[in-house]
């Protein structure tokens, strides 16, 4: 059994800015990823927008996962294994880590001080969303679809139907109208679109695609291909209105109706659970309730744009390496409280103690025109920020001074408009 400092589960995005973070300190760092090339989901996004933040460029996905494999490949000290699945995570009873995976060489086995989760998620199926009907083929989850048009070069369909306007879905309808389909129109339960303002602009709007929300598809019709399905307005409570259901033609009907986190390796930890991002909670190291198990990236909560990712990442993984090689300060830890209008804070914890800001990311519940975002503790307001707009779709963060923060943490939105 080899031994590490800090082992990484998944080198995409997140996984490869963790690993250069971990370097960073000087820990000995492992990573783990089941496909045989590193970038995850990247290698499939030929599109470009990728890079804004950190690069200070667009780059298409592809483009961006180089950049990183590149500066890991100039960091010491660590060993990336691609093809390799990562079967068990346990706990050892001298505090460290054992990571089990099945590989082409066989099995292997690492005892570790840390540990990193940057798994991503997946997307939802069929199976998981209540669509009634046969099941004929011409049903993809739109990530399914990309990688059919992206990487296999195949076509999915002449007619397409969007279930979900998540920004994968959004993506997708003006990739497959550049391939020369006809995308009928994308239906979202929800009141307002699940993806970035600016997806919608340049992905829908740009491309005359109908979007129609609190709209949602019922029932797949078809045999042996999709020959349609059938589509009705939701109530308030999303239950369909079905007198008020119409039959629309297609022949393939596309999924974007969320993503399901990859985080079933570590549920033997006993780790806090968050019922809304179906993840794990984290303090401001990005560290579980689990000592040393650290979680970033779309395996905590989804994020809008890959370089937010990468920068979760590389705290995540410097903290780890932290960890492994001194150990982190955790006293005084604080649970952070928000009012009704937040629907959850990555972390949920921090610390009354050191110096410096943290970063608190956040999503609301539905859509705000002018609003004020701020931070309450021992009753002042120690941080403040005027939002002219604030979207379900696109993450919120305000920062905040450490020095401030008592005995307490509230985050609240006032509505002014």
């Amino acid at each position: 059994m080899k031994k590490t400092d800090v082992l990484i589960i998944g080198g995409g995005p997140c996984g490869l800015a963790s690993a250069i973070g971990a370097s960073s300190q000087g820990a000995k760092v492992t990573v783990l990823e089941r496909a045989n090339r590193l970038g995850g989901i990247l290698n499939q996004c030929i599109h470009n927008g990728f890079g804004l933040h950190i690069f200070n460029e667009e780059l298409t996905g592809p483009e961006y996962a180089h950049r990183w494999e590149e500066r890991v490949a100039q960091c010491e000290n660590v060993d990336i294994n691609t093809g390799a699945f990562c079967e068990e995570l346990n706990l050892l009873k001298n505090g460290s880590f054992y990571v089990c995976a099945s590989s082409e060489k066989g099995l292997l086995e690492y005892e570790a001080k840390s540990v990193v989760l940057a798994l991503g998620c997946r997307e939802k199926p069929a199976g998981s969303i209540l669509l009634g009907g046969s099941r004929p083929a011409g049903v993809f989850t739109a990530g399914c679809a990309q990688r059919l048009i992206n990487i296999d070069g195949k076509k999915v369909g002449k007619r397409v139907v969007i279930l979900g306007s998540g920004d994968i879905g959004l993506i997708m309808a003006r990739r497959l109208i550049c391939e020369g389909a006809e995308v009928v129109g994308i239906y979202e339960i929800m009141p307002q679109s699940g993806g970035l303002v600016r997806n919608i602009t340049q992905c829908v709007k740009d491309f005359n695609i109908p979007l129609h929300l609190s709209t949602t598809v019922t029932r797949v019709v078809g045999q042996k291909r999709v020959e349609g399905v059938y589509v009705a307005p939701v109530n308030e409570r999303l239950q369909p209105i079905l007198e008020l259901e119409k039959f629309v033609p297609c022949d393939t009907l596309l999924l974007s109706v969320g993503l399901i986190p990859e985080n079933e390796i570590a549920s033997d930890l006993g780790l806090e659970w968050n019922n809304v991002t179906n993840s794990f909670t984290v303090d401001e190291y990005y560290q579980t309730t689990q000592k040393g198990v650290f979680c970033a990236g779309n395996v905590l909560h989804v994020n809008d744009m890959v370089d937010n990712v990468s920068n979760e990442g590389e705290s995540a993984g410097k903290n780890a390496g932290l960890f492994a090689l001194k150990g982190l300060d955790t006293q005084n830890k604080i649970e952070i409280t928000h009012d009704e209008h937040i629907k959850y804070t990555a972390p949920k914890y921090v610390y009354n103690t050191g110096n410096g800001t943290v970063k608190i990311s956040f999503r609301v519940d539905k859509n705000y025109k002018r609003t004020l975002i701020s931070a309450i503790s021992g009753g002042q307001e120690i941080s403040k920020r005027p939002a002219p707009a604030v979207t379900a779709g696109e993450m919120q963060t305000l920062i905040i001074d450490k020095s401030k923060i008592v005995n307490d943490l509230h985050l609240q939105i006032t509505v002014l408009d």
